[in-house]
């Protein structure tokens, strides 16, 4: 006797579209990286044009007008799919598509409003060209290499994602999840983990490295010094030697005092930052991603994007396209792919324009103390706050904070500035820890560095101006501060 049995599961997993995937990576790139990378997509995408529309019939709108408020706001709910469940199976099909195409083809050419979205730009508007920064920066520089390695699309995909969540000092974003990105790109954590292995060999050594012993690790393994005792003082040791307990060090690894000072200097020369000196940001030039001006009493937040060129679909391809006789399937294949591309790359421009200016106007909202009387009136605040207050989920407004910039009235800062902690002082005010540590920095600063502080003499210090800060809340904010222990401040 047989017995059949039919087990039905059901299971819902994290897919993006190559749509949605742009838009992700748009929503990242600083002002002049957007800019490079428009700049390549135009040299990659004969069917994508810089320029505005050229009158062919004078009887018809060359341009489609600014969205409204209500397409704005449908145009940026579509933002909220890069953390949903999204199932794929309609990019699978090809052959259907392929019949679909041909059949629709007018209508797809005649549907202007889905493809020539650009964002409007001022004719009053003086236009001068900016100057070229003095030497590229690390994504730049970064993504240079990338491109010369033997990847597939997807690596390649995951690599460019990688990079641009390297921090200025060269380190991957702490708040990366490689298994996310996995998720994201329908892939394992094991093929990002070994692509993020190859970006941490390009030049300079160890940038995207998640921490200072694998950044430094990976400079010894690139000198193939994987078998030196400075390697293994880093592999097996590296809490003793952040430490300087040394003698722990010398009697686990049996060696003397001389041997041990020859491998520490080996270490000390190697770079805890590979981001910074040639590629810091700090020797370039800051280009704000937004300006916020008060005029008339009130705060105006405008989208520094003046160079953003306007972009549209080549109407020599779109007539190419629709010519069946003089061209055959497989070119107009081929066109149907680039137009397809530059449709979605248009159209992600503009949903990333609307989704930046949502989350910079919510930031103005909610820090307006700050914009109008300056950094001594921040007040607390969470990514998640602004995520509610405009309807998008939280990794969106991180996207946007990440390594962007405005300018004010009081300087330039990051957005990330604007984003921090509570705590509650002894009269019950709610005050932004940011406050707290500038206060641990200016303490420490005046310190007797022949006896340093410690966390629980810098709580004493706090909790006596209103402060109630715990030890180790002090520990955490000065290690967030870079700053060492007290032992390690000593000076002889």
């Amino acid at each position: 006797m047989i017995n059949l049995s039919q087990n039905i599961k059901l299971s819902m997993e994290q897919r993006l579209t190559p749509q949605q995937i742009l838009l992700s990576t748009l929503l990242q790139l600083p002002l002049l990286s957007l800019e490079q990378r428009i700049k390549s997509e135009l040299e990659v995408n004969p069917v994508l044009e810089e320029g505005e529309e050229q009158d062919e019939n004078p009887d018809e709108e060359d341009m489609i007008e600014e969205p409204d408020d209500e397409e704005m706001e449908e145009i940026s709910k579509e933002l909220e799919l890069l953390d949903q469940p999204k199932n794929n199976d309609e990019y699978d099909k090809k052959e259907l598509e392929e019949a679909q195409a041909d059949a629709d083809l007018e209508n797809y050419l005649n549907d202007d409003e889905s493809f020539e979205i650009r964002i409007p730009r001022d004719k009053n508007e003086e236009e001068f060209e900016r100057p070229e920064i003095h030497r590229p920066s690390l994504p730049e520089h970064l993504m240079e290499q990338l491109h010369m390695l033997d990847l597939d699309n997807r690596q390649l995909a995951i690599g460019e994602y990688l990079i641009w969540n390297i921090r200025d000092d060269g380190y991957l974003d702490a708040s990366l999840n490689l298994e996310t990105v996995a998720n994201m790109f329908e892939t394992d954590v094991q093929t990002v983990e070994k692509i993020l292995k190859k970006i941490q060999f390009l030049d300079p050594t160890g940038v995207g490295s998640r921490d200072l012993r694998e950044c430094l690790m990976v400079q010894l393994e690139e000198q193939g010094k994987q078998d030196t005792i400075a390697y293994k003082i880093l592999k097996d040791h590296f809490d003793d030697f952040k430490n300087k307990h040394y003698e722990k060090i010398m009697e686990a690894l049996h060696i003397d005092k001389e041997e041990l000072q020859k491998n520490i200097d080996i270490i000390v020369k190697l770079n805890p930052k590979p981001g910074e000196g040639e590629f810091d940001a700090r020797s370039n030039y800051i280009v704000p991603d937004f300006i916020v001006e008060k005029i008339d009493d009130k705060l105006v937040v405008t989208l520094n994007d003046w160079n953003i060129p306007p972009l549209r679909i080549s109407n020599l391809y779109k007539k190419m396209l629709m010519d069946r006789k003089k061209y055959d399937k497989e070119t107009r294949k081929y066109i149907r792919k680039k137009v397809e591309s530059a449709r979605w790359f248009i159209t992600s421009i503009w949903q990333r324009k609307i989704t930046m200016l949502k989350v910079m106007e919510a930031i103005v909202e909610k820090q307006r103390e700050f914009f109008e009387k300056g950094p001594e009136y921040i007040k607390p605040l969470t990514m998640r706050e602004i995520a509610e207050m405009i309807d998008m989920d939280i990794s969106t407004v991180s996207r946007v904070a990440n390594g962007k910039y405005v300018q004010t009235d009081y300087g330039v800062f990051e957005l990330k500035y604007f984003f921090n902690e509570k705590i509650e002082t002894e009269d019950g005010e709610e005050i932004s820890t940011r406050r707290i540590k500038q206060r641990i920095q200016e303490i420490i600063d005046a310190e007797d560095k022949h006896k340093p502080l410690s966390d629980e003499k810098i709580a004493e210090i706090l909790k006596k101006e209103g402060f109630p800060i715990a030890r180790r809340t002090v520990a955490k904010y000065r290690e967030q501060l870079q700053i060492p222990v007290a032992r390690l401040r000593k000076e002889l």
